[in-house]
């Protein structure tokens, strides 16, 4: 059993009947939902909040009942993964491309669980490139002044065409090396205009669950 495994499967056991679950996006917490989907087939009483296209396919296949976030005013519990996460409880996200539902349904849920293995625990954040949602229109000026704040941007592509999110916006991965202040980053980010979110995830997780090569699985609690 390799190490997301473990973390994906192991924070399942948070999950009681009778929530309503956060279903995260990303090769993590995949293995969260295929351990839920099998629990629903067994009588696990829930229903889920997908945050991509992607988890509510998977999600719909597997026979978990879907809500739409429109529809719901709290979640009880979300299970989502990171691409970093530091010893302050502060993550990066978005290397999926659904930061934006993500922080949007963690917004609004009262605990959220973050699963990773251990390569994704880090020191200090900014390694990982830091996705940032734009708008398409005048992205190049969204760039230049991202720029300003001492990183690179690079526009994603996929196909050789610029990447697209959900919600039909571009991605700059933002390669910021070592990120000091991940509050004030966060702020500054959404204030430029054209900016629609980040990927910084500030006092929003309060579970770390991290799966570990030698079979371990470590539960930090904030």
């Amino acid at each position: 059993m390799n190490a997301k495994q473990l973390a994906g499967e192991k924070a399942v056991e948070y999950v009681k009947d009778g929530m309503l679950v956060g279903l995260g996006t990303g090769s993590t917490v995949y293995w969260s939902i295929l351990k839920l989907g099998k629990l629903v087939k067994h009588g696990l009483d829930i229903k889920g909040v997908p945050t991509s296209k992607s988890t509510e396919k998977l999600a719909i296949e597997l026979g978990i009942p879907i809500v739409d976030l429109s529809s719901v005013d709290q979640i009880d519990l979300t299970v989502d993964g990171a691409d970093e996460a530091n010893p302050n409880f502060e993550l990066i996200k978005g290397g999926g491309g659904a930061l934006l539902r993500e922080k949007m349904v963690a917004s609004v849920s009262k605990r959220l669980v973050i699963v990773m293995d251990e390569t994704k625990f880090v020191t200090n954040l900014g390694r990982f490139p830091l996705p940032v949602e734009i708008v398409p229109f005048g992205w190049e000026m969204t760039c230049k002044q991202i720029n300003s704040l001492g990183c690179k941007p690079a526009l994603r592509m996929a196909n050789n065409t610029p990447f697209i999110t959900d919600n039909g916006n571009y991605i700059a991965d933002c390669h910021f090396e070592s990120i000091q202040d991940a509050s004030k980053l966060n702020h500054t980010l959404n204030m430029i205009p054209g900016v629609v979110e980040n990927g910084l995830f500030v006092q929003m997780a309060d579970t770390l669950v991290i799966g570990r090569t030698d079979g371990h699985v470590d539960i930090l609690l904030k």
